[in-house]
């Protein structure tokens, strides 16, 4: 079982229930997945730059990315629909957990001049994102293979009904928040 699940399981959900005066564990708020994503605005030039992208993104979640495509043609960006601009991974269950766990314990403290993520990055219904300015935080990536730096969004779906709800679960869990 993932460490992080474990200590969601034994300490956040008894912490939350006495907190909140929750009735039931299913009350307690509780992540339902997490979305990893990296936009490539040049691979429409150049398509090895998707390519890199695809591979760093397999290293850091331990899944295989799903290519995005364009939804519609934007001629500005010379951009036609259905051209390749991204990579996302959707993680759940214990490859969620893992991937948190590292997030928060690993990469996290490697962001140079960290003084803790943004308090205010939830949407209203108790999901919060985080933006990464570069790749080279995570362990798994090697600093010599890596041809530019990319960022990437994570989103953090919850089951909490406001964003104090979601911002306690994820404080439990050890996310570093902004004072």
């Amino acid at each position: 079982m993932a460490r992080y699940r474990e200590l969601y399981q034994k300490e956040v959900v008894p912490k939350l229930m006495k907190q909140n005066g929750y009735r039931s564990i299913m009350q307690v708020p509780r992540i339902t997945h997490v979305t990893v994503n990296i936009g490539v605005g040049e691979a429409t030039d150049n398509s090895k730059a998707l390519d890199a992208a695809v591979e760093d993104l397999a290293k850091i979640t331990g899944r295989k990315p799903l290519v995005t495509r364009a939804r519609k043609s934007i001629s500005n960006f010379k951009l036609r629909k259905g051209m390749p601009i991204g990579c996302t991974v959707t993680l759940r269950r214990d490859a969620m957990y893992d991937f948190l766990d590292r997030l928060v314990n690993v990469a996290i403290p490697r962001i140079r001049d960290f003084r803790g993520v943004n308090p205010k990055s939830f949407d209203g219904r108790g999901n919060y994102n985080l933006g990464l300015k570069e790749q080279l935080i995570f362990p798994e990536i090697d600093l010599d293979k890596v041809d530019k730096v990319r960022g990437m969004n994570i989103s953090i779906a919850t089951t909490a009904r406001t964003d104090q709800e979601a911002r306690q679960l994820l404080e439990e869990l050890g996310m570093p928040f902004r004072k």
